[in-house]
């Protein structure tokens, strides 16, 4: 039997474990990156493992969250970052270089090669052929430092690609219909691999924003071939010595296909609140909208900025609609400044903002009170806009643009015939926004630049033997981590001081959680199906971890949360019976005894609710390693211990 192309690029990298499905392996990982909302945390604790300089082929260090700088968080964060890149031989992209996915895909992105990142949308470079993978910035400071990365290897679902596109029909509408199909969690321990003969009719930026909203299916990763598609970019990018063939063997089998005729899509939007609320426009109807905003990691590349360029050109934004565009990388935004797509934004009437994530990541330009906006993005959670009732619909470029203009939501294809975009044989090459690390030999005399704002990582302990605590909070399903640990101009600023940010946690849910939770001491939290889902954010675990949650008890996790919260020495238990669920209260008191005698002798945990006396079962599903990590009281303290 032949192997898929994520099996052999992932048994290549195997340095612990055996590939088989369901089982723990270690992988070398060849690169890192992180951006600046997770990446001062991911410093702080490299630095604590007391390796002087990164062991990876290439980590580099972003600038593209935290850009709005109202106050000397950001920038005292951005100082840090640089300064700590320096010295310990990572490259820094400075602020207004561009979105880390973008960049990356441009300039780092090596086909085969292995990548973490600290931020869930790093399979975006899946498009070239790349295992990406978004983890918590404490497995991205042990990758920086020679370590393995480990995940439970996974099912591999075929996306079977046939036919193209129609006019004016976009890769947005195929990642729009792999989540319907699958929905939010349906990529969970799953690697989602693209082929057929419609992988050939898909630009390099096509594939990219496929894989990048793979994360909202919740999969490790997405992957694409590396073809002679694959091959015309990276030379068009002069890194055509970086590029290799690579695609499945002919007989590989998946554990599941899915067959996507792409000649048979239309425009499609996300609907409030959800990433797999997905409806054709047609089915929605011609809505009245208020704002409209273009770009995210997802949607911002030159050639979505050409085909918004297009649509725009010689028209107005309509009188009742904001719309603001902001490209995905400096080399972006210069060609279109070359080339005159800028010019017609401009004269449209399009704001055009920094190549940042903005807001995306509630940077900036919230919609109105429950305004309907659309958005090129990849998620629409409750409140991430910044606008607790804003309405968000995740639609393509095309979509996008085409609404701004008549004011309502809009089929692009009423536009008429499409002319060919195609990308250009050789793009503008300028790395002068990413600054080299200083050489091994002066890193000595590089001073690391600290702000106030930047305080140490939370204390842990190692797992106590009994726990006994109340409920602090119980929630649903679909808990996300925007709700856990907000993020939005007011609160990223905040990143680097986890005892500040702590009095944000649950908010989005219960405005007196950080308080009841601080007062209680210790505390479990309860909650539904895929809690966790979203961003690779391990703010989400700290800041319970701060203020004193020492177990989540759920139905089920989203991957890189509950890798987040072992990180963090917090127990991520599931209901053996999910019925269970409904029958724990907030106030409930929880007790766990002989935890580390429960956890050695299998996955089963016993805990008793003292409120009713009655016993419940639960399931800790992790690795023996992931176990030793728990006892350590989290993996900081488990490498202290195994260096």
């Amino acid at each position: 039997m032949g192997k898929t192309l994520a099996q052999k690029i992932l048994d290549a990298h195997i340095v612990e474990g055996a590939p088989v499905k369901g089982s723990e392996v270690a992988l070398k990982i060849d690169q890192t990156l992180t951006q600046d909302a997770t990446g001062t945390m991911a410093y702080l604790e490299f630095e604590a493992m007391g390796i002087p300089r990164v062991k990876t082929e290439r980590s580099v260090a972003y600038i593209d969250h935290n850009t709005l700088q109202s106050g000397f968080e950001n920038a005292d964060d951005h100082r840090f970052i640089g300064s700590v890149a320096k010295k310990h031989g990572i490259y820094f992209s400075r602020p207004g270089n561009g979105i880390c996915h973008q960049v990356h895909l441009e300039r780092f992105g090596i086909p085969g090669k292995t990548l973490i990142g600290s931020d869930s949308h790093t399979p975006t470079c899946g498009g070239i052929g790349m295992i990406a993978i978004g983890a918590g910035g404490l497995d991205v400071a042990v990758a920086m430092g020679g370590g393995a990365y480990y995940i439970t290897y996974p099912e591999i679902v075929g996306v079977k690609l046939t036919g193209k596109l129609s006019p004016w029909v976009a890769a947005k509408d195929v990642i729009l219909e792999v989540l319907r199909i699958l929905s939010v969690k349906g990529g969970v321990g799953r690697i989602i691999e693209y082929f057929g003969e419609g992988v050939s009719t898909l630009s390099v930026p096509e594939r990219a924003t496929i894989t990048n909203m793979g994360a909202e299916l919740g999969a490790t990763t997405s992957i694409f071939p590396s073809d002679e598609i694959t091959r015309s970019f990276m030379k068009a990018q002069k890194r055509d010595a970086d590029w290799t063939a690579l695609s499945a063997d002919e007989d590989a089998e998946y554990d599941k296909i899915i067959e996507i005729d792409l000649s048979t899509l239309v425009p499609m939007a996300a609907c409030p609140h959800s990433p797999d609320n997905v409806k054709t426009l047609s089915e929605i109807g011609k809505i009245k909208i208020d704002q409209v905003c273009i770009g995210s990691c997802t949607n911002s590349s030159l050639l979505d900025m050409l085909k918004v360029a297009y649509i725009l050109d010689g028209k107005t934004v309509h009188p009742d609609v904001s719309l603001s565009i902001a490209p995905g990388s400096k080399q972006v935004l210069n060609m279109i400044s070359k080339n005159g797509a800028l010019a017609k934004m401009i004269d449209s009437g399009a704001r055009i903002l920094g190549s940042a994530c903005g807001p995306c990541i509630g940077m900036g330009q919230s919609p109105n009170s429950g305004g309907i906006s659309l958005r090129t993005f990849n998620r629409n959670f409750e409140g991430r806009s910044g606008t607790k009732d804003g309405q968000i619909y995740l639609v393509s470029p095309e979509v996008a643009a085409y609404s701004a203009i008549v004011g309502y939501l809009a089929d692009p294809r009423e536009i008429g015939e499409m002319p060919a975009f195609t990308l250009p044989e050789v793009f503008d090459i300028n790395d002068n926004m990413v600054t080299l690390p200083a050489c091994e030999s002066c890193a000595d005399s590089v001073e690391i630049l600290r702000g106030p704002n930047i305080k140490p990582y939370p204390e842990t302990s190692p797992l106590a033997d009994r726990i006994e605590c109340s409920c602090s909070l119980k929630v649903g399903d679909n808990i996300t981590t925007d709700h856990i640990m907000p993020a939005g101009a007011k609160i990223l600023p905040l990143r680097s001081n986890i005892p500040a940010i702590s009095k944000h946690c649950f908010t989005v849910c219960d405005p007196d959680f950080p308080a009841r939770a601080e007062a209680m001491g210790q505390s479990i939290v309860v909650g539904g199906a895929n809690y966790g889902q979203g961003s690779s954010r391990e703010h989400a675990a700290l800041a319970p971890l701060y203020l004193g949650v020492k177990a989540v008890i759920t139905k089920s996790f989203a991957r890189i949360h509950k890798a987040n919260l072992v990180n963090a020495g917090i127990l991520p238990l599931t209901f053996k019976d999910e019925k269970d669920y409904d029958r724990i209260y907030q106030g409930d008191v929880l007790v766990i005894e002989n935890a580390r005698e429960q956890i050695k002798a299998g996955s089963e945990i016993t805990v008793l609710n003292k409120n009713t006396g009655k016993q419940f079962i639960c399931e800790l599903d992790v690795s023996d390693r992931q176990k030793a990590m728990l006892f350590a009281g989290g993996l900081l303290d488990y490498v202290k211990e195994n260096n």
